[in-house]
């Protein structure tokens, strides 16, 4: 049985006790949070070196770093060292996005090495292939798209963006609505070819009770993507990505009555004032499903330092009530992300994650802080340096300008924090004044 299976039998799974004890929360909360469909625990049953994290309502924000070769680079070394690195760095979840090299091999490769729940993109190894078999991407048939799902889900990943909501419907709205950016979702693209050159409906709705059947199969969690998710400012909250927001919406109830763990995959490029709406918009429409964004990027004009625009946008996003940030990193619009870039981008939106959890009251969010506040009081160093998010930086920024005294070079004998401690800690009289 699946987890949102066993959840609406008042069941409670060694999953959902590991999720609360994390999560310091009672485990009822957990199970009532899945069978209402507002809480997902990504657990394929072939993952057995999992240590499964919950994604919803009521939880602390998480973080994915997505990790993966090109055409034109990278190898099954630089992903595993990748992996590494987003494990270290404190990221939740771990998506292997490969399109180069032994696609497959590398996703085992991944899958054997994580003890992080595992998410990928069948659509990319599909179209793929059916260049090396066919000639083109457009020459895929749908069972060669089910059998790079079920290749996956054997393999053992814990989730999959599946873009079922890039529907005839959406494409249309999409041309009469008129874009700068068109379409930048890669999987999006790949299934609008297909749909416009063969002049069919997309296998991914058309058939999706077929992609339940394997899903619930291993309880894989179904990451509804977003096809059709804005890549320009100027393109935000259109027709077009709405009609995909209300297909998906439909597909997240048939999900939950076929006993199928789902979340829903949101924008993309979003001015910082539409980024709430988007929220709201979701949460509404796909009645409370756990909402997965991109960012969101809230400029276009950042290149370098989109790990920067995507946490501002992931903070405003995560305390309006978003679950679940995909990072960004520095090389976002460049180039492939290297190790270093993974490492800016999961802390980036790790920072992100947690703002949005103060904002949102999320139980123990605040202690974190209040510790390491504190610490700055009683000028505790290591303390501080051991309670910061990257610890290995702070310790590396502490140690640049070495001072003889308590305080930081910052301030040195001025120190705001010295001078209290003396000033407020000694009773001045009258006579002495």
């Amino acid at each position: 049985m699946t987890q949102l299976e066993l959840a609406k039998q008042g069941a409670i799974s060694p999953q959902m006790e590991l999720v609360a004890r994390n999560e310091g929360v009672e485990v009822g909360l957990i199970q009532q949070g899945i069978a209402a469909g507002t809480i997902v625990v990504p657990a394929n049953n072939r993952h057995t070196n999992l240590v499964t994290c919950g994604i919803g309502h009521g939880l602390r924000t998480k973080v994915n770093a997505n990790i993966g070769t090109s055409s034109d680079y990278g190898n099954m070394d630089t992903e595993l060292e990748k992996l590494r690195v987003a494990t270290a760095c404190g990221a939740d979840t771990v998506m292997d996005l490969s399109t180069g090299g032994d696609i497959s091999a590398i996703r085992q490769a991944i899958i054997a090495s994580s003890s992080l729940p595992i998410g990928t993109v069948p659509i990319y190894q599909a179209g793929i292939e059916a260049i090396e078999n066919h000639g083109a991407i457009v020459k895929m048939t749908a069972d060669d798209i089910f059998a790079a799902i079920e290749g996956h889900i054997g393999d053992g990943v814990d989730f999959i963006t599946v873009h079922c909501g890039v529907t005839q419907s959406a494409i249309a709205r999409l041309k009469q609505q008129g874009r700068v950016a068109d379409v930048v979702s890669r999987g999006g693209a790949f299934l609008v070819g297909w749909m416009l050159y063969n002049e069919r409906e997309n296998p991914l709705f058309e058939y999706y009770d077929r992609l339940l059947e394997l899903a619930r199969e291993f309880d894989v969690t179904l990451s509804l993507g977003d096809g059709m998710r804005p890549g320009s400012l100027a393109d935000a909250t259109d027709r077009a990505q709405i009609d995909e927001l209300v297909s998906l919406g439909e597909l997240v109830e048939r999900a939950w009555q076929a006993g199928v763990q789902v979340m829903v995959e949101g924008p993309g490029h979003i001015p910082l004032h539409q980024i709430e709406t988007n929220v709201c918009l979701e949460k509404a429409i796909c009645r409370g499903a756990p909402f997965y964004v991109l960012g969101p990027l809230v400029t276009d004009v950042a290149a370098g330092y989109d790990h920067i625009t995507g946490a501002i946008g992931g903070a405003v996003a995560a305390a309006a009530g978003a679950d679940f940030l995909c990072y960004v990193t520095p090389a976002e619009h460049l180039s492939l992300p290297d190790a270093d870039d993974v490492r800016q981008g999961v802390i980036a939106s790790r920072i992100a994650a947690h703002a949005g959890d103060i904002a949102k009251g999320v139980k123990g969010a605040g202690d974190w802080d209040r510790q390491i506040s504190v610490a700055r009081k009683e000028l505790d160093w290591e303390r501080q340096v051991e309670l910061s998010i990257d610890p290995e930086r702070s310790r590396q920024v502490r140690g640049q300008h070495p001072t003889s005294g308590p305080a930081c070079s910052m301030c040195g004998e001025f120190c705001a924090l010295e001078m209290m401690e003396k000033y407020l800690n000694i009773p001045v009289s009258k006579s002495s004044c």
